[in-house]
């Protein structure tokens, strides 16, 4: 049997870069828990000592940051008045003619290896991540600080266009961690999750959306280079992304394909979406043209309509900052409602 390997990532959420998403993430929250029609791309970046916009999380120079010390710089502006002529129509215009608040091209993946239908490799990174980040906060690894990255790497089969794993190759995790403890207390520590264990002695700079990878299928599927935390529904990176991953998922859940990739093209101030169109790998029940079409039937892929039917214009409670780490996809939480599988019509006319 013909295999291969493939990693996946994952980051805690005390990682800069994903520090920067979180304040992004609640940023968006807190104004749309104000007004759900905020228009916010909320942009963060870090170092040490120095937080743009606000401070989140890290209270000691010992781990790189003090939130009551640090500088705080903000710099807002009102958004592009050419943007804004198209996306906020909703003043005079129904909810399904307003535009995309960008440009751009969007990919959602689903597979059929793990029960979230998601790739394996990059369920497993983002556990065992989030499991890093638990023992820290509960007190059973107390050396540990909160930056730190994962990875495992897979050994696959590709069965007719279905990504079948055959065993876990490799486990990587690196962790900030106090002064005090040894190599040997980290390994002992860790023995249970972790193959190759490497430390960080110190963090680095941070910047929002620099995880984009991270945030979707872990290198699986493909990425329109977009990233989300911050972002409003009006713009298609992130509310693009969703209605596709929904798409994606209720494909392979209706049985239609063990793989597939959804992929939709958007213009400024345009509703209609420029391009839709999906990809089994070989691994569909029926043409991908049926099913690109059973898609459209199913998907509203408007701005307008993907906010409206995904709720997207809910902030408040931490809503969005939760999936400014561990993942966007994947995770069984009523908020995440682009998670939901939606019954096909084609699969209701079959039965």
């Amino acid at each position: 049997m013909d295999t291969f390997l493939f990693t996946s990532e994952s980051v805690n959420e005390g990682h800069p870069d994903k520090l920067c998403d979180q304040i992004s993430g609640a940023v968006l929250d807190a104004c749309l828990a104000q007004d759900p029609d905020s228009k916010v791309a909320c942009e963060t970046c870090t170092k040490t000592n120095m937080v743009m916009v606000m401070v989140f999380g890290f209270v000691s120079e010992d781990v790189g940051l003090d939130a009551d010390k640090c500088k705080v710089l903000v710099n807002i502006e009102q958004q592009s008045p050419d943007i804004a002529q198209g996306v906020h129509g909703h003043l005079t215009k129904r909810p399904e003619d307003i535009g995309a608040g960008d440009q751009g091209h969007m990919l959602g993946y689903a597979t059929d290896e793990t029960p979230e239908l998601m790739p394996l490799s990059n369920v497993l990174a983002t556990k065992l991540g989030a499991r890093l980040t638990e023992v820290r906060k509960n007190g059973t690894c107390p050396w540990l600080r909160p930056d730190g990255k994962t990875q495992v790497t897979i050994e696959y089969h590709n069965d007719n266009g279905a990504m079948v794993p055959v065993r876990v190759h490799t486990v990587l995790i690196s962790t900030q961690h106090d002064e005090t403890v040894t190599n040997d207390e980290i390994a002992a520590d860790l023995k249970d999750h972790a193959a190759l264990l490497s430390v960080v002695p110190h963090g680095d700079a941070g910047l929002t959306g620099r995880k984009i990878v991270v945030d979707t299928y872990g290198g699986w599927g493909a990425h329109g280079g977009g990233a989300f935390s911050g972002k409003d529904p009006t713009k298609v990176d992130r509310s693009g992304a969703y209605i596709v991953r929904q798409a994606a998922k209720s494909i392979v859940a209706n049985g239609l394909a063990r793989r597939c990739i959804v992929q939709v093209s958007y213009a400024i101030g345009v509703p209609e979406p420029l391009s839709v169109f999906v990809d089994t790998y070989g691994a569909g029940k029926i043409p991908d043209k049926e099913i690109l079409n059973i898609v459209k039937e199913n998907f509203d892929f408007r701005p307008g309509m993907i906010a409206i039917n995904l709720d997207l214009k809910r902030g408040g409670n931490g809503r969005f900052l939760k999936t400014a780490a561990y993942g966007h996809f994947g995770r069984d939480d009523p908020d995440f409602t682009w998670e939901v599988v939606k019954p096909l019509k084609w699969e209701k006319a079959q039965s």
